[in-house]
């Protein structure tokens, strides 16, 4: 009996053409100002929530660059101490073989170099004037060939900039006037 294929009858039309169906109401018309209040609100929350993804996807952004230069800063740290091996390994070389210090100095620059691309460039500046951002008072000497204050020699490397240290260099610096 409810064979979709069967023909229709004169029953099933009658219960199509019913008086009994009533079409869907429709919504009572809104006044022109309500209509344009409402627009406005929604057009206000727009603005707003396509602000609240903005300001999210730029708190996100530095969010990510901070969470990046912090494990680059982990991973470089983690790196400083095969620099100062090298470098003691370097200067006892001198004294044993200098092909072998060559090829460890090489080793050791290939090592800097990785600090660099890691975004700490190497300070080892001699003849600069002193920087407390940068250089690590390791002794003061009397030298009158530079001024006051200037870097004379640097003891141990330091890598980064001033904003983005990594370690100060270690230096020795001339005395200051009195």
């Amino acid at each position: 009996m409810d064979n979709p294929d069967a023909p229709s009858t004169d029953a099933d039309e009658g219960l199509a053409s019913s008086e009994h169906v009533t079409p869907p109401e429709e919504p009572p018309p809104v006044p022109p100002d309500d209509l344009n209040q409402r627009l406005a609100e929604v057009e206000d929350r727009w603005h707003r929530a396509a602000a609240d993804l903005d300001n999210t996807r730029k708190r996100t952004a530095r969010e990510l660059a901070l969470a990046r230069d912090a494990e680059r800063a982990r991973a470089a740290t983690v790196f400083l101490p095969v620099v100062d091996g090298l470098e003691d390994a370097v200067t006892y070389a001198k004294g044993v073989n200098a092909g072998l210090a060559e090829g460890m100095e090489s080793i050791r620059e290939q090592a800097v170099a990785a600090l660099e691309r890691l975004g700490y460039p190497r300070i080892d500046e001699v003849g600069v004037p002193f920087d407390p951002r940068i250089h690590e008072v390791l002794s003061v000497v009397e030298r009158g060939d530079l001024p006051p204050r200037t870097v004379a020699a640097v003891a141990r490397l330091g890598f980064g900039t001033p904003e983005r240290l990594l370690r100060p260099a270690g230096v020795v610096v001339t005395a200051a006037e009195e």
